[in-house]
């Protein structure tokens, strides 16, 4: 062999060592689905599935639902919607899906009485998580959420969605951080949406449930009550047994929001007034009427909601109004206005609604389309998060502050005094009394969580 042909074989050698290591990006590998389960298959489980869907590679491979029908549909309109075309499995015991442990993320939309647990087993199965606000429904269900996902070092997002809401993080930036508000002392949230179904349920009488429905699976560890009609699908929440009232629904949305916007922790202390004033007739037993002061020292969150009578603001009738030494800046989950002291030009901005990206948001039953958007930033953060193992936007201690301190009001107004709160303890300060209604029993066989003992 010659120089000439040494040198050329060579060459040809090394060439095809190169290809043979070479991978054009355009057929790289796609990122593997995650595997996701949704327990609860009612009105915002199937609502929060389908922006994750949407936002990220997926396959849904398990529903969860103790109401047969309600899990079928689930079950066929995934089938339309997600890549695959697959039906996923189906149960009608959480338990049972998380013992599969193949489960990447699972989604929980039950009723409020019914996340502390399935989050805490979701959390021992190796699984992150997506919970729907709030995180418990008593101060101790809470707790246990946050120690167990710390314990199995799981990312687990709160579904207190106005974090991700696109024009409310423009006002937080734009007003609050800039502070073109100045100093913020005082901030008004509220809600006078109409919320105790007043309508013909509402005197309904009781009867025996539907043979498609495990009534005992549904009340789980909460109070029982006879079955009614008025209390599934959704109007669970017109009941102190199943939730925490308006106060646990809606406040803590703009608590949260609050909190967030203005970079504050926990509450020195809650106070709470209110009761059944004028509805007396429905057999919700939640408050219409309910005002309770959040005190952060220098700034104080004043909550408000009225199921009956005028709104004061037809625009903003559940919001957040920010009142500032420079302006004043109003907020909702449908616009935002800003408002300068100094006589210049108030801003305004709607909510974005991205039916053109996503046209599938137009037709699908019961969607609310202005918070899809946040919906989807809200998954598309989880799965971000996920891959970082940081910790996400509505981490689940952000969630137990909010929902804590909501559950706080309603004990400060069933026990007539204010509450102060220590955080580093998880416990109200010299009230025995109180601290006793952290925890409320469970009914039998069901255990109530122990944050040291998850």
């Amino acid at each position: 062999m010659n120089r000439r042909q040494f040198l050329h074989q060579g060459s040809t050698a090394l060439a095809m060592a190169a290809a043979a290591t070479y991978v054009p990006t355009t057929f790289a590998r796609e990122p593997k689905p995650k595997r996701v389960g949704l327990i609860g298959t009612g009105w915002y489980g199937k609502a929060d599935l389908l922006r994750l869907i949407q936002v990220a590679p997926v396959d849904v491979v398990s529903l969860c639902d103790v109401d047969k029908r309600m899990l079928e549909e689930a079950g066929k309109l995934v089938s339309t919607r997600q890549k695959s075309g697959k039906t996923p499995r189906l149960f009608s015991d959480y338990r049972k899906m998380l013992a599969e442990r193949d489960l990447d993320i699972v989604l929980i939309g039950t009723p409020d009485h019914w996340h502390a647990l399935p989050v805490i087993e979701a959390c021992k199965a190796g699984a992150d998580i997506y919970v729907q606000k709030p995180t418990g429904v008593d101060v101790v269900e809470s707790q246990a959420m946050l120690a167990a996902a710390r314990k199995y070092k799981r990312v687990v997002q709160v579904g207190t969605q106005r974090r991700s809401t696109p024009h409310l993080i423009e006002a937080r930036d734009r007003f609050i951080k800039e502070g073109r508000l100045g100093k913020i002392a005082y901030v008004e949230i509220c809600c006078y949406w109409h919320m105790r179904n007043r309508d013909t349920l509402a005197t309904a009488p009781d009867t025996a449930p539907p043979d498609y429905l495990d009534y005992d699976m549904w009340v789980g560890p909460a109070p029982m009550r006879p079955y009614n009609k008025i209390v599934h699908p959704r109007g669970w929440r017109a009941f102190m047994e199943y939730g925490n009232g308006i106060v646990g629904d809606m406040c803590i949305h703009m608590l949260d929001m609050v909190r967030w916007m203005m970079d504050l922790g926990w509450p020195i202390s809650v106070s709470s007034t209110g009761g059944i004033l004028v509805d007396k007739a429905s057999r919700a037993n939640i408050t219409d009427t309910q005002n309770a002061t959040f005190d952060f020292g220098d700034v104080k969150i004043v909550w408000t909601h009225r199921t009956w009578g005028e709104m004061p603001d037809q625009k903003y009738p559940w919001s957040a109004t920010f009142y500032g030494e420079k302006g004043t800046l109003k907020a909702s989950v449908f616009s935002y206005d800003f408002i300068p002291r100094d006589g210049g030009k108030p801003v305004h901005a709607d909510q974005v609604m991205e039916l053109d990206q996503y046209p599938e948001d137009r037709d699908e039953k019961d969607l609310e389309r202005h918070v899809a958007p946040a919906i989807r930033g809200h998954m598309k953060n989880l799965v971000e998060c996920i891959e970082s193992r940081g910790k996400p936007v509505a981490d689940i201690e952000q969630g137990h502050i909010s929902t804590a301190s909501c559950i706080l009001a309603n004990l400060s107004m069933k026990l007539g005094r204010s509450l102060k709160w220590d955080p580093v303890k998880q416990q109200v300060v010299d009230d025995r009394e109180a601290n006793k209604l952290l925890a409320r029993p469970y009914r039998a066989p069901w255990v109530h969580p122990v944050p040291g003992k998850v």
